[in-house]
């Protein structure tokens, strides 16, 4: 195939420098996070600059992360040191974090483009910036002419111009493929070459794009890419696939739409994203290729020029921006490759390499270099033979702040020299003097400050031989608290972690100790613990507590002195929830409620309380306001009569809603009752009247807690309560009543929302006895036998009538009644005859006798009280025939005082002698046996059954009867085992559904097979897996689908599917979530949602279009 010449089918992701920095523009004003930026700036050699970014925190929950970059991959977070800090703060007031990075004694090498980065879950923003670092003009430092025209090469990484692998890979040869992977880190080179050969397949025209994707794109790990398609008709629907799946829209992807044009934007490139897109217009397609390079490998540290005497061994190190990376050393040129033989040993320490020359020689003189895939470093390597001695090295000095520091030294040779601290030229000043007087060296500071602190290092020239001394300068610590309030108190809210950095100054650097009430606080992994740093000491509390709040102390000491400082935590909560709310009151509808303020209040002071309500059968609470209610009582309305109801109550402060109190007793709003009806006369003596009446008609919810009846005589108005305490009777006796008096009587019902409208009685009654015949009322089932069993209790109720009060006399077959064994009782208009265990002695004719003055009514009942039998006397065999056997027996003695209702025959065979029945309720005194086995030998016995049911033992033969064989052969039968397998099948299916956004659904079905099928659940035909929303369940062959909080989206076809060795059945159903406004509010209305769906419905139909 040929290859493509057109240079316009190779798309590079990177546009030209204007357009990218008119892109810049754009996104610098679409910013989401910053609120400020750092700007550029321009800083002298020696000098320090800080560079501040701000983020708004109003929309945040937790603290975004921000990242600093010194062109396009060094993370500074790793260098963080001497030259270079970096800090955060929160102003709690404004909530707005404030980053900072600060760049001490800046370098010429410090100048270039700088990139801050901020990050929050889904949220990106970003910034780049200049630093110019100018020459100081204050002196002018002495000039080594010797060392200005040495040659040191030191390679700079400048930034290339972007290069298309794809286009490389393209016009290489295949011998240079290794060559370029190394190069552009390519990991998958034989995946990159296939997906080449398939991008190389000529495009065939299409009538749907009048402008296709380029054939391959390429963009750095982090970066975005711009897809780009022109349709011939806007109208098509376009869709974008990544490796054939659908693309949806997200913060990652983004599209577009201008005009014909149809975009694609990926945010934040991964090595996830390197894969084939293709992009479909009705029945069309068109595809390309991304491929996402790996950041270059840097050379972070350079290599160094080395001088060696013959015979050292020789260490050349770099150090790279990753561990591990693929690095190549060279020797002029020539690559360096190890083995056993050689003498040239490569070690690798995570991001140094070393390259390692055993006992070197002046053969080894050379220029070397190490090459990665981001950048390359050379150095050279001289190999000398001339010693030089030391006669007096250099001194390590503790000196004093503002005092002289004087470093001096004295080698064998007249030989200038170069002083270095810290790894870095020192430059002369008038306060540093540097002294050259024959073999002498002398480095003089006048004044000595902190800074002056370090190693020192004398190196004089043409020799690798360094003299070094340590200068140690020392300082009283400091505290300082200028970033904390007047009274030095933090905040911080409960549950979030504290960070409190305290600055501090001294030399040497102070050890800081913190404290709490006399308790040291140690540095560790411990939820209160301290981490210390060169300028600053750190008081770290994981999650806050209220128990944290205090007063902490921190105590610095160094070899100058000691410093001490105390720093108030406070720590704020949410306030513990009330005590149960207390209803005091209760209406039909309403009912007041009050309570007391939570005994915490979190540290802030009781902003107000919110109440909500529920039915006691109810798991759903429903908020009652919307606005604080700022004191302890409320009174909730609108409820339903009758139906139980708990309040619970939240309190307020300004950290937030603390949990609910304990739910209020269940209470029920009420209503008074309907008066009582028929309300009759009962009974009159002379002195007593009884009254009768009928409950009110309407209770209602509140039900009835009992009634007050009330009397009054006639001719006045003066109502007297009959009883004291409420009576749950619909009966009540007035005493104490004057004889051949008149009075009125009312009853009213009461509950416990009151008292109902009395109901009165139509006319006066004359309190005067009237004489009433004695007349008994046998109820209709005792007019027969009265039968019980023995051990049951008996209790006969036998109403009578007479007034005044009947004599009752109670006989047993004419004798009287043992009352230790009976218990009569009697009343006004009954009489009870009771046996608490019955027994047959129990048995006979009971004769009542009711006697009202000279008149008499009698009455009798018959008690029969029956027990099971007892076994048969004998049981015999008599005859054995064949299969059969002939049995005989004889009545048992005892019928159980009830009549012989049949008999039981069981066998039992002499082997095993487990009896199985064979002759149930069986009347006559012989039966016949049949079928019996062949062979076995059989027993016998015979059980008496009356009424109350089989003897409690039974009769055996004494004989056994013995079946003989007749020369017949029994084969026993052959079963085939059953299978059970069965291929799976739904028994209940999926049902279409109707959810509520916001509140959890759940789809149900059952299924059933065996071996035991293996469920699936999808969505739109794409399974479930691994998706937090869903929760799947499956028991006793009962499968559940459970859809967390859905949203609209969450609508759509679902789709259970179940699979086992015997095949595979599937079952859909549709899924619609409700969330609109109109929906909402009905329900807010309390509107079942059976009803609002039916409304909608109806709704949808009559109109629509507007639906």
């Amino acid at each position: 195939m040929p290859e493509p010449t057109k240079k316009e089918d190779w798309t590079l992701v990177e546009p030209p420098p204007g357009e990218e920095q008119a892109k810049q523009n754009a996104n610098s004003q679409l910013s989401i996070l910053f609120v400020e930026k750092p700007q550029g700036g321009t800083v002298k050699v020696g000098e320090d600059i800080t560079f501040i970014a701000k983020v708004q925190a109003e929309d945040l929950l937790r603290k975004p992360t921000i990242k600093w970059f010194k062109g396009k991959w060094m993370d500074l977070a790793s260098k963080a040191g001497k030259h270079l800090q970096l800090k955060e703060s929160f102003e709690r007031h404004s909530r707005v974090y404030t980053f900072e990075m600060q760049i001490i004694k800046a370098k010429e090498n410090f100048a270039g483009n700088y990139r801050c980065e901020v990050t929050y879950k889904d949220k990106f923003d970003s910034c780049s910036f200049d630093l110019e670092v100018r020459e100081s003009t204050g002196t002018t430092p002495n000039i080594d002419i010797r060392s200005a025209f040495k040659r040191r090469e030191v390679k700079q990484q400048e930034e290339e111009p972007q290069v298309d692998v794809w286009e490389l890979l393209k016009n290489a040869k295949p011998s240079e493929y290794e060559k370029i992977a190394f190069q552009y880190g390519i990991t998958d080179l034989r995946g990159m070459l296939k997906r080449l050969k398939r991008m190389r397949r000529e495009e065939k025209k299409s009538a749907a794009f009048a402008k296709i994707l380029d054939p391959a794109y390429q963009v750095d790990k982090g970066g975005r890419v711009r897809f780009v398609v022109e349709l011939a008709d806007p109208k098509l629907e376009v869709k974008w696939y990544k490796n054939g799946q659908e693309i949806r829209p997200s913060t990652k992807y983004i599209f577009e739409h201008k005009g014909c044009q149809r975009i694609l934007f990926i945010n934040n490139c991964q090595m996830t994203d390197d894969s084939e897109y293709y992009v479909t217009a009705g029945d069309e397609k068109c595809s390309t290729e991304l491929f996402v390079r790996e950041p270059p490998i840097m050379v972070t540290k350079q290599l160094e020029d080395t001088t060696a005497y013959c015979g050292e061994r020789v260490e050349l190190e770099c150090e790279v921006s990753e561990d591990d990376a693929n690095v190549k050393w060279f020797k002029n040129g020539e690559e360096i490759i190890p083995g056993p033989k050689s003498r040239y040993r490569i070690r690798v320490e995570g991001k140094k390499h070393i390259l390692i020359i055993e006992g070197a020689t002046k053969a080894d003189s050379a220029e070397y270099s190490v090459m990665t895939t981001g950048g390359q470093s050379s150095a050279k390597l001289t190999v000398d033979l001339k010693p030089l001695k030391v006669l007096t090295p250099l001194t390590d000095q503790t000196v004093n702040l503002g005092k002289e520091i004087c470093l001096k030294c004295e080698i064998s040779e007249n030989i200038p020299g170069k002083w270095t601290k810290n790894g870095l030229p020192v430059q002369e000043s008038d306060r540093l003097k540097v002294v050259h007087k024959g073999r002498i060296h002398k480095l003089v500071i006048a004044n000595a400050l902190t800074e002056d602190e370090g190693d020192y290092v004398f190196a004089p020239d043409a020799y690798n031989i360094t003299l070094p001394a340590k200068v140690h300068v020392i300082d009283p610590p400091k505290i300082i608290l200028d970033g904390l309030d007047a009274d030095n108190t933090v905040t911080v809210i409960a549950g979030n972690k504290l960070r409190l950095e305290i600055p501090i100054s001294g030399e040497p650097p102070p050890k800081a100790m913190w404290s709490r009430a006399d308790k040291a606080i140690m540095e560790g992994s411990g939820r209160i613990r301290t981490e210390s740093y060169p300028d600053s000491s750190t008081l770290v509390i994981d999650v806050a507590e209220r128990d944290d709040s205090g007063v902490y102390h921190i105590n610095l000491k160094n070899e100058a002195g000691e410093a001490h400082a105390s720093i108030k935590v406070k720590v704020v909560d949410f306030p513990d929830p009330p005590v149960a709310p207390t209803v005091t009151e209760v209406g039909d509808d309403w009912c007041i409620m009050n309570w007391e303020p939570p005994a915490y209040d979190g540290g802030s002071p009781i902003l107000g309380y919110f109440i909500e309500r529920k039915k006691k059968q109810s798991s759903r609470w429903m908020r009652l306001n919307f606005d604080l209610c700022k004191e302890t009582t409320f009174e909730p309305k609108k409820m339903i009569e009758g139906v139980a109801y708990e309040v619970r109550i939240f309190a307020v402060n300004a950290i937030g809603i603390s949990k609910p109190s304990m739910p209020s007793r269940p209470f029920v709003p009420l209503a008074v009752t309907s008066p009582p009806t028929l309300l009759t006369v009962d009974s009159v003596t002379d002195t007593t009247v009884t009254m009768r009446w009928r409950p009110p008609d309407h209770i209602g919810a509140a039900g009835l807690d009992g009634y007050v009846l009330e009397y009054c005589f006639e001719g006045t108005e003066d109502w007297i309560v009959a009883n004291k305490d409420l009576i749950d009777k619909t009966k009540f006796t007035i005493t104490g009543l004057p004889t051949d008096a008149k009075i009125f009587v009312r009853v009213k019902a009461v509950n416990a929302a009151g008292a109902s409208e009395p109901k009165y009685y139509s006319q006066p009654i004359l309190v005067k006895e009237v004489i009433e015949p004695p007349k008994i009322r046998i109820p209709r089932h005792l007019k027969q036998t009265y039968i019980r069993r023995v051990g049951e209790a008996v209790n006969l109720v036998i109403p009578f009538q007479g007034k005044p009060r009947p004599e009752l006399t109670w006989k047993k077959d004419g004798a009287e009644i043992d009352k230790n064994q009976i218990n009569i009782r009697n009343s006004e208009t009954d009489t009870i005859i009771f046996i608490r265990k019955a027994e047959r002695s129990h048995s006979g004719k009971y004769d009542l006798q009711v006697k009202v003055d000279k008149f008499v009514e009698t009455a009798s009942i018959d008690i029969q009280i029956i027990d099971r039998p007892g076994p048969p006397q004998t049981v015999k065999i008599e005859d054995v025939w064949g299969e059969n056997v002939a049995l005989t027996w004889t009545p048992p003695k005892d019928d159980g005082n009830a009549a012989i209702t049949g008999y039981t025959i069981q066998k039992a065979d002499k082997k095993s002698m487990e009896w199985f029945t064979v002759i149930e309720h069986y009347h006559r005194t012989s039966a016949t046996i049949t079928e019996l086995v062949i062979g076995n030998e059989y027993y016998f016995r015979v059980f008496s059954e009356n009424m109350c049911g089989l003897s409690e033992d039974a009769t055996m033969t004494k004989e056994s009867a013995v079946i003989a064989k007749d020369g017949k052969i029994y084969k026993n039968p052959v079963y085939e085992d059953f299978d059970f397998s069965e291929a799976p099948m739904f028994t209940q299916p999926l049902v279409n559904t109707y959810a509520i956004a916001g509140y959890n659904a759940t789809l149900n079905c059952s299924v059933r097979g065996n071996p035991k099928p293996k469920i699936t659940w999808m969505k739109n035909k794409v399974a479930i897996v691994d998706d937090p929303r869903y929760r799947m369940f499956s028991n006793q062959g009962v499968c559940t689908l459970e859809i967390r909080k859905p949203s609209p989206y969450d609508g759509g076809t679902y789709c259970c599917k179940a699979v086992n060795d015997l095949g595979t059945v599937e079952i859909e159903c549709k899924l619609e979530v409700k969330g609109g406004l109109s929906f909402c509010r009905l329900l807010l209305q309390g509107v079942p949602p059976n009803i609002i769906d039916s409304y909608l419905r109806d709704l949808h139909s009559s109109n629509p279009e507007e639906y």
